[in-house]
């Protein structure tokens, strides 16, 4: 493992990777996990209030997920993680987007009742070939101290 708690520092930031969205796997997507018009029908989302057709906001969270997984927390100690705190969708993603991730470490303290894990607040950040942040996420991970006992 490259990658445990004690490498982790508050504030910095990582850029995870970027994806771009195509129509097929937002219908795809959307057939299977969020079969709402507007992410499965050219026609149904042109006359939604997007104008267009766009990706399930939990699409985007989990092309978010695997680019975290793939390129981040595969080589780590990660643990898993207690819960998401905070999504927030922002803006539509749309076919033809390009959305790269970073990963910002907020805050990290050793568990208190498991002193061989620490509990490391982070904030993903979604932002389109424009420049404009799409999604959010603020979590909580797990990740095991390579010298447990020595790290604050």
């Amino acid at each position: 493992m490259t990658v445990s708690y004690e490498d982790l520092e508050v504030g910095r930031s990582y850029t995870v990777g970027s994806h771009t969205f195509t129509r097929e796997e937002i219908v795809h997507f959307a057939e299977q996990f969020d079969p709402q018009p507007f992410h499965m029908s050219e026609e149904a989302a042109e006359a939604s209030m997007f104008g267009g057709l766009v990706a399930s906001g939990w699409h985007t969270c989990s092309v978010m997920m695997g680019m975290l997984v793939r390129n981040f927390l595969g080589d780590s100690t990660s643990m898993g993680s207690p819960g998401v705190d905070d999504i927030r969708w922002l803006k539509p993603t749309r076919v033809g987007d390009t959305l790269t991730m970073t990963n910002t470490i907020v805050s990290k303290r050793v568990s208190s009742s498991k002193p061989d894990r620490g509990i490391v607040e982070t904030r993903w950040d979604g932002v389109n070939q424009h420049g404009e942040t799409i999604v959010t996420v603020r979590s909580k991970a797990l990740f095991g101290l390579r010298h447990p006992g020595s790290a604050s």
